[in-house]
Protein backbone atom coordinates (compact mmCIF):
# COMPACT_ATOMS: atom_id res chain seq x y z
CA UNK A 1 0.00 0.00 0.00
CA UNK A 2 1.84 3.01 -1.24
CA UNK A 3 1.46 6.43 0.36
CA UNK A 4 3.63 8.20 -2.15
CA UNK A 5 6.63 7.61 -4.32
CA UNK A 6 8.85 5.12 -2.55
CA UNK A 7 6.75 5.34 0.63
CA UNK A 8 4.97 2.69 2.65
CA UNK A 9 2.13 2.74 5.16
CA UNK A 10 2.34 1.26 8.63
CA UNK A 11 0.30 -1.72 7.43
CA UNK A 12 2.82 -2.36 4.66
CA UNK A 13 5.69 -2.34 7.15
CA UNK A 14 3.72 -4.73 9.35
CA UNK A 15 3.15 -7.13 6.45
CA UNK A 16 6.77 -7.00 5.35
CA UNK A 17 7.92 -7.84 8.88
CA UNK A 18 6.33 -11.26 8.67
CA UNK A 19 4.91 -13.48 11.38
CA UNK A 20 7.13 -12.06 14.13
CA UNK A 21 5.31 -8.74 13.88
CA UNK A 22 2.31 -10.30 15.63
CA UNK A 23 4.07 -10.93 18.96
CA UNK A 24 5.66 -7.49 18.64
CA UNK A 25 2.19 -6.00 18.19
CA UNK A 26 1.05 -7.78 21.36
CA UNK A 27 4.14 -6.52 23.22
CA UNK A 28 3.51 -2.94 22.09
CA UNK A 29 -0.12 -3.01 23.26
CA UNK A 30 0.88 -4.52 26.61
CA UNK A 31 3.68 -1.98 27.11
CA UNK A 32 1.46 1.04 26.46
CA UNK A 33 -1.39 -0.39 28.55
CA UNK A 34 0.78 -1.15 31.58
CA UNK A 35 2.61 2.17 31.44
CA UNK A 36 -0.63 4.16 31.20
CA UNK A 37 -2.35 2.14 33.93
CA UNK A 38 0.56 2.58 36.35
CA UNK A 39 0.86 6.30 35.58
CA UNK A 40 -2.86 6.84 36.21
CA UNK A 41 -2.68 4.73 39.39
CA UNK A 42 0.15 6.85 40.78
CA UNK A 43 -1.62 10.08 39.86
CA UNK A 44 -4.88 8.95 41.45
CA UNK A 45 -3.26 8.00 44.76
CA UNK A 46 -1.50 11.38 45.17
CA UNK A 47 1.97 10.52 46.47
CA UNK A 48 2.58 13.82 48.25
CA UNK A 49 3.62 13.28 51.86
CA UNK A 50 5.00 16.56 53.23
CA UNK A 51 1.62 18.19 53.75
CA UNK A 52 0.38 15.14 55.63
CA UNK A 53 3.48 15.04 57.79
CA UNK A 54 3.20 18.73 58.70
CA UNK A 55 -0.45 18.42 59.72
CA UNK A 56 0.06 15.23 61.74
CA UNK A 57 3.03 16.79 63.49
CA UNK A 58 0.78 19.65 64.61
CA UNK A 59 -1.71 17.17 66.06
CA UNK A 60 1.06 15.31 67.88
CA UNK A 61 2.47 18.48 69.41
CA UNK A 62 -1.04 19.33 70.61
CA UNK A 63 -1.41 15.83 72.06
CA UNK A 64 -4.45 15.24 69.84
CA UNK A 65 -3.89 11.69 68.59
CA UNK A 66 -7.62 11.10 67.89
CA UNK A 67 -7.62 14.25 65.76
CA UNK A 68 -4.65 12.96 63.76
CA UNK A 69 -6.42 9.63 63.33
CA UNK A 70 -9.60 11.26 62.00
CA UNK A 71 -7.63 13.52 59.67
CA UNK A 72 -5.67 10.65 58.11
CA UNK A 73 -8.63 8.26 58.01
CA UNK A 74 -10.58 10.76 55.91
CA UNK A 75 -7.77 10.80 53.32
CA UNK A 76 -6.68 7.16 53.42
CA UNK A 77 -8.96 5.99 50.61
CA UNK A 78 -7.10 7.93 47.95
CA UNK A 79 -3.72 8.83 49.49
CA UNK A 80 -1.32 5.99 50.20
CA UNK A 81 0.84 8.25 52.35
CA UNK A 82 -2.14 8.80 54.66
CA UNK A 83 -2.56 5.03 55.09
CA UNK A 84 1.06 4.65 56.16
CA UNK A 85 0.93 7.56 58.61
CA UNK A 86 -2.39 6.26 59.93
CA UNK A 87 -0.60 3.06 60.96
CA UNK A 88 1.97 5.18 62.80
CA UNK A 89 -0.75 7.10 64.65
CA UNK A 90 -2.73 3.97 65.51
CA UNK A 91 0.37 2.36 67.03
CA UNK A 92 1.49 5.46 68.92
CA UNK A 93 1.00 3.71 72.29
CA UNK A 94 3.74 1.23 71.48
CA UNK A 95 7.49 1.65 71.85
CA UNK A 96 9.51 3.41 69.16
CA UNK A 97 10.91 0.11 67.88
CA UNK A 98 7.48 -1.49 67.54
CA UNK A 99 6.08 1.61 65.83
CA UNK A 100 8.93 1.50 63.32
CA UNK A 101 8.27 -2.19 62.64
CA UNK A 102 4.55 -1.60 62.09
CA UNK A 103 5.12 1.40 59.82
CA UNK A 104 7.81 -0.43 57.85
CA UNK A 105 5.50 -3.39 57.24
CA UNK A 106 2.68 -1.13 56.05
CA UNK A 107 5.03 0.96 53.87
CA UNK A 108 6.49 -2.12 52.16
CA UNK A 109 3.00 -3.42 51.42
CA UNK A 110 1.85 -0.11 49.95
CA UNK A 111 5.02 0.43 47.89
CA UNK A 112 4.70 -3.09 46.48
CA UNK A 113 1.20 -2.18 45.31
CA UNK A 114 2.63 0.90 43.59
CA UNK A 115 5.30 -1.17 41.84
CA UNK A 116 2.86 -3.80 40.61
CA UNK A 117 3.43 -4.30 36.89
CA UNK A 118 6.93 -2.84 36.84
CA UNK A 119 8.42 -6.31 36.32
CA UNK A 120 6.28 -6.75 33.22
CA UNK A 121 7.73 -3.57 31.75
CA UNK A 122 11.23 -4.88 32.39
CA UNK A 123 10.36 -8.21 30.77
CA UNK A 124 8.80 -6.51 27.74
CA UNK A 125 11.85 -4.28 27.43
CA UNK A 126 14.01 -7.40 27.18
CA UNK A 127 11.75 -9.63 25.07
CA UNK A 128 10.84 -7.07 22.40
CA UNK A 129 14.34 -6.54 20.91
CA UNK A 130 15.07 -10.25 21.15
CA UNK A 131 11.89 -11.02 19.23
CA UNK A 132 12.82 -8.34 16.73
CA UNK A 133 16.28 -9.84 16.23
CA UNK A 134 14.72 -13.27 15.82
CA UNK A 135 12.45 -11.89 13.12
CA UNK A 136 15.42 -10.27 11.42
CA UNK A 137 17.42 -13.50 11.43
CA UNK A 138 14.43 -15.38 10.06
CA UNK A 139 14.00 -12.75 7.35
CA UNK A 140 17.67 -12.87 6.47
CA UNK A 141 17.48 -16.63 6.07
CA UNK A 142 14.58 -16.22 3.67
CA UNK A 143 16.38 -13.43 1.80
CA UNK A 144 19.55 -15.46 1.30
CA UNK A 145 17.48 -18.46 0.27
CA UNK A 146 15.85 -16.36 -2.44
CA UNK A 147 19.25 -15.11 -3.53
CA UNK A 148 20.57 -18.65 -3.71
CA UNK A 149 17.64 -19.74 -5.87
CA UNK A 150 17.78 -16.68 -8.17
CA UNK A 151 19.44 -17.08 -11.54
CA UNK A 152 20.21 -13.39 -11.88
CA UNK A 153 21.43 -11.83 -8.59
CA UNK A 154 21.80 -8.06 -8.33
CA UNK A 155 22.26 -5.54 -5.54
CA UNK A 156 18.57 -4.61 -5.49
CA UNK A 157 17.47 -8.14 -4.62
CA UNK A 158 19.98 -8.29 -1.75
CA UNK A 159 19.07 -4.84 -0.45
CA UNK A 160 15.32 -5.49 -0.51
CA UNK A 161 15.69 -8.72 1.41
CA UNK A 162 17.83 -7.14 4.12
CA UNK A 163 15.57 -4.07 4.24
CA UNK A 164 12.48 -6.16 4.96
CA UNK A 165 14.31 -8.35 7.46
CA UNK A 166 15.44 -5.39 9.57
CA UNK A 167 11.88 -4.08 10.07
CA UNK A 168 11.24 -6.37 13.04
CA UNK A 169 14.43 -5.19 14.74
CA UNK A 170 13.31 -1.57 14.42
CA UNK A 171 9.89 -2.29 15.90
CA UNK A 172 11.39 -4.38 18.69
CA UNK A 173 13.82 -1.64 19.66
CA UNK A 174 11.08 1.01 19.65
CA UNK A 175 8.95 -1.08 22.01
CA UNK A 176 11.96 -1.73 24.27
CA UNK A 177 12.75 1.99 24.46
CA UNK A 178 9.16 2.83 25.44
CA UNK A 179 9.11 0.07 28.07
CA UNK A 180 12.43 0.99 29.67
CA UNK A 181 11.79 4.75 29.68
CA UNK A 182 8.38 4.17 31.27
CA UNK A 183 9.90 1.84 33.85
CA UNK A 184 12.63 4.32 34.74
CA UNK A 185 10.23 7.25 35.15
CA UNK A 186 7.72 5.30 37.21
CA UNK A 187 10.43 3.78 39.39
CA UNK A 188 11.87 7.25 40.06
CA UNK A 189 8.46 8.47 41.27
CA UNK A 190 8.00 5.51 43.63
CA UNK A 191 11.57 5.68 44.96
CA UNK A 192 11.14 9.38 45.71
CA UNK A 193 7.90 8.67 47.54
CA UNK A 194 9.54 5.87 49.57
CA UNK A 195 12.38 8.16 50.64
CA UNK A 196 9.98 10.92 51.68
CA UNK A 197 7.83 8.46 53.64
CA UNK A 198 10.87 7.13 55.48
CA UNK A 199 11.99 10.62 56.47
CA UNK A 200 8.49 11.74 57.49
CA UNK A 201 7.88 8.65 59.63
CA UNK A 202 11.27 8.98 61.32
CA UNK A 203 10.58 12.60 62.27
CA UNK A 204 7.06 11.83 63.51
CA UNK A 205 8.25 8.90 65.64
CA UNK A 206 10.87 11.19 67.18
CA UNK A 207 8.16 13.77 67.88
CA UNK A 208 6.02 11.11 69.53
CA UNK A 209 8.94 10.16 71.76
CA UNK A 210 9.57 13.79 72.75
CA UNK A 211 5.98 14.74 73.48
CA UNK A 212 4.84 11.38 74.82
CA UNK A 213 1.61 11.79 72.86
CA UNK A 214 -0.44 8.61 72.64
CA UNK A 215 1.33 6.94 75.56
CA UNK A 216 -0.91 5.77 78.41
CA UNK A 217 -0.74 8.15 81.37
CA UNK A 218 0.18 6.70 84.74
CA UNK A 219 -1.94 7.91 87.62
CA UNK A 220 -0.95 7.96 91.23
CA UNK A 221 -2.84 5.38 93.24
CA UNK A 222 -5.11 6.65 95.99
CA UNK A 223 -6.18 4.93 99.19
CA UNK A 224 -2.83 3.28 99.76
CA UNK A 225 -1.55 5.31 102.66
CA UNK A 226 1.39 4.13 104.68
CA UNK A 227 0.10 2.62 107.96
CA UNK A 228 0.90 4.57 111.09
CA UNK A 229 3.30 3.01 113.50
CA UNK A 230 1.62 2.18 116.77
CA UNK A 231 3.74 2.87 119.77
CA UNK A 232 3.36 0.43 122.59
Amino acid sequence: MNTGQGGFSLLSFFQMGGIFMWPLLAFSIATVAIALERALYLLYHDLRINDLKTRVEEYIKAGDIPGAHNYLAALSKRRIGARILLTLVNQSRLSEHLIERAVETEAVSRINSLESGFNFLTALGSLSPLTGFLGTVSGMIGAFKSIAEATDVNAQIVANGIYEALITTVFGLIIAIIAMVSHSLLTHVVDKFAAEVEQACSELITELAITGAGKPQTRAKTGSRRPHRINP
